[in-house]
């Protein structure tokens, strides 16, 4: 399976203490150059940083279409980051594109690409018995917590997906 992330699903799952589920779930996740510098530039950020740097199973790519990149951030307005792991998920022939903001998803769509963000992925891990319904609970929370912005709406489809299973 050939997956592609973008920021902010990496983030979040770090914030929730479960950027160990991107490996579990996918083995090797592809992040494009401008999202591993969006990763690891922050000097506010150094422990997420060294993190990063130091996790295995993501694998910085470069895109080969660096045009593409400019057009599309010049067209829809997405950041570096965004606009590289859309041309990267196309070129790759993505399985998946890890991606949460809304204006990306839509782009990637209108393109073709399969998408799941950070709710979709903890989803996925409950589903295949990585996590108990407390511990997506308990995500939930920390991504409140930490500021992250996911709308109320997919967090009570989280919990409505996760109480209707039993494990």
């Amino acid at each position: 399976m050939i997956v592609v992330s973008d920021t902010t699903p990496i983030i979040s799952l770090m914030k929730a203490g479960k950027l160990e589920l991107l490996q579990k779930l996918f083995g090797v996740v592809y992040i494009p150059e401008a999202v591993y510098r969006e990763l690891t530039e922050n000097e506010a950020f150094s422990e997420e940083a060294r993190l990063i740097q130091e996790c295995e199973f993501l694998y910085v790519e470069e895109v080969d279409n660096g045009k593409s990149v400019a057009i599309l951030r010049n067209f829809t307005g997405l950041d570096a980051g965004e606009s590289e792991a859309i041309i990267l998920a196309d070129e790759k022939h993505s399985d998946v594109l890890l991606m949460d903001e809304h204006r990306g998803r839509q782009v990637a769509k209108k393109m073709g690409i399969t998408i799941t963000g950070t709710i979709g992925i903890l989803a996925q891990a409950f589903d295949e018995g990585m996590l108990t319904k407390e511990d997506v609970e308990g995500c939930v929370e920390r991504l409140k917590e930490s500021g992250i912005r996911i709308s109320e709406k997919l967090y009570h489809k989280l919990r409505e997906h996760v109480r209707g299973k039993m494990y």
